[in-house]
């Protein structure tokens, strides 16, 4: 596909295709309000700060998830590893039943983390922003752990696997 000739003034078809090449993770967020759960897949997450530990989220307006968690003041987030494609679709469908099938663990908290994710972090909100069409969360995390294995990549709207080159590992740039 070749380059755009010119640069325009973007709507969201152009932002959504602009922004889809830039090579993601695939997460799913979660949350429980009066003892029901929540969750969504995202690709929006950012980690801001080591110390203190904080990272950043990013969901639509008017989302369940979103206002689970506003009321809550808490998620999770469940990193996803490359065999766990099925779970990145049943937690990204409009209005699905998210909880009805998969296997969950339970954050120290309490929230419902993915099993077997590659990643689990369990945050509370210490900031939250309304920035355009999304809110914007920031969360200072409480726990984590993590296990090896290879992550889930999004890019263009396909979900695929990240390939090494096969070159020495390189230096944590953060």
């Amino acid at each position: 596909m070749a380059l755009a000739a010119t640069f325009a003034q973007p709507d969201g078809l152009a932002m959504r295709r602009a922004m889809g090449r830039f090579l993601t993770g695939v997460a799913v967020v979660t949350t429980a309000h009066d003892g029901e759960a929540s969750g969504m897949t995202i690709n929006s997450l950012t980690s801001i700060s080591l110390d203190p530990p904080i990272l950043m989220i990013s969901l639509n307006h008017n989302t369940r998830t979103g206002d689970a968690l506003l009321a809550s003041g808490k998620f999770a987030i469940s990193i996803l590893g490359v065999k766990q494609e099925a779970v990145a679709r049943q937690f990204a469908v409009r209005g699905g039943a998210r909880f009805e099938a998969g296997s969950f663990d339970t954050t120290p908290g309490g929230l419902p983390v993915i099993a077997d994710a590659l990643s689990q972090v369990e945050c509370e909100v210490a900031h939250q922003y309304v920035i355009g069409d999304h809110q914007v969360f920031f969360g200072r995390v409480l726990a984590c752990r993590d296990r090896d294995g290879d992550g889930l990549a999004f890019n263009a709207g396909k979900f695929g696997a990240f390939a090494d080159f096969h070159h020495e590992q390189g230096p944590w740039l953060f």
